[in-house]
């Protein structure tokens, strides 16, 4: 704050990036304004605003509060004004989705930005706020339901709120946008990824499945991931003839949203997905620890064609770190020798329900 740079906080819907500034207002004693750019009165007044009205609509403020900035076109420009001729108030923004973000503030705000991701709730988070009984006791209910913050808070009603958070995602702002002309399409890509959550994914093989052309399903899946549903995971490809290199692991940022998908909130024993659940969680919330502790490293899994493969690698200081992800503590894991021996690999973990919290 008061860095001479606007914060931009990122993330998909209903993460709790309202009452996150919210609360940065409570902090702070300066005066300051909070503008919802979901109202029409604001939307309008922002959508041909320059200099001289922003100081109008500041006054004597010094944080400007502006939530879902992607509601207005060009916003990033519109920022750039404040923060280039008004350089004792603090912009701070928030965006639902990156669709347009990446262009309409990103750009106009380069070197004028410090910029955030918020995720729903991460394990870290219930650590702090509940003892080891209690969180290990809805260990189930999070692999089932998701971390998001309304359905922490409203234990009984998980399955109506995430019907309709699913739904505020899909159509609210991936139906609505423009490249969407197929909204048949978009579900049916949705329940297959979901479906093959730590499998590798093919474009090919899901273009033949919807029948529909690869680059279209390409489009599809960056259109997902801009809006925080989905993310890739890459193969490692570096020594062996014989290593995966062009398919690539596709996750859910919440295991709630892919289970609502499938319309699948069956308990764990009587689910056949159990394994493709906790390697979901761990990878999303693995993410989630590396991204709130600012550990810049390359992230990748490793398959080969005979079949030999490790979930989940990260590479930092030159060296490899191997996970493997098992429900149950019995299992017992080899790590393949041809991997070890082909690269710089430091250490290897296996990653289980009871000594999972070590690792995120």
């Amino acid at each position: 704050m008061f860095s001479g740079k606007a914060i931009l906080i990122l993330g998909a819907r209903q993460t709790g990036k309202t009452t996150l500034i919210r609360e940065i207002q409570k902090l702070y004693k300066e005066p300051s304004l909070y503008l919802n750019c979901d109202e029409p009165i604001v939307h309008s007044r922002l959508t041909d605003v320059n200099t001289a009205l922003w100081k109008q609509i500041i006054g004597n403020n010094k944080i400007l509060f502006i939530d879902e900035a992607q509601r207005i076109k060009n916003i990033g420009i519109k920022l750039k004004l404040v923060t280039d001729n008004i350089k004792n108030v603090q912009v701070v923004v928030t965006g639902s989705s990156s669709f347009d973000l990446a262009n309409e503030i990103k750009e106009p705000l380069t070197g004028r930005k410090w910029e955030y991701f918020l995720f729903p709730i991460s394990w870290g988070e219930l650590k702090n706020h509940q003892d080891y009984l209690e969180r290990s006791g809805q260990l189930e209910q999070r692999l089932i339901y998701g971390m998001y913050p309304e359905l922490i808070t409203s234990p009984g009603q998980e399955i109506k709120i995430l019907n309709t958070l699913s739904g505020s995602m899909l159509y609210k702002d991936l139906l609505s946008y423009r490249g969407i002309r197929k909204p048949d399409l978009l579900e049916n890509l949705l329940r297959a990824l979901a479906l093959q959550v730590g499998q590798e994914v093919s474009f090919n093989e899901l273009s033949s499945l919807l029948q529909v052309d690869k680059n279209t399903v390409i489009t599809y899946i960056n259109l997902l991931e801009q809006a925080y549903i989905i993310f890739r995971l890459q193969p490692l490809s570096r020594n062996q003839r014989n290593e995966i290199s062009t398919s690539r692991k596709i996750y859910f940022y919440d295991n709630g949203i892919r289970n609502s998908l499938i319309a699948n909130f069956n308990p764990l024993n009587l689910r056949n997905d159990v394994g493709a659940l906790w390697e979901n969680f761990l990878v999303s919330e693995r993410m989630k620890y590396n991204h709130y502790n600012n550990n810049y490293l390359n992230k990748y899994f490793w398959r080969t064609h005979n079949r030999q493969e490790i979930d989940y690698i990260e590479e930092y200081g030159g060296r490899m770190h191997a996970y493997e992800f098992k429900w149950g503590p019995s299992r017992k894991i080899r790590f393949p020798e041809v991997f070890l021996k082909s690269y710089p690999v430091q250490g290897t973990s296996i990653i289980n329900n009871e000594n999972f919290e070590e690792f995120i």
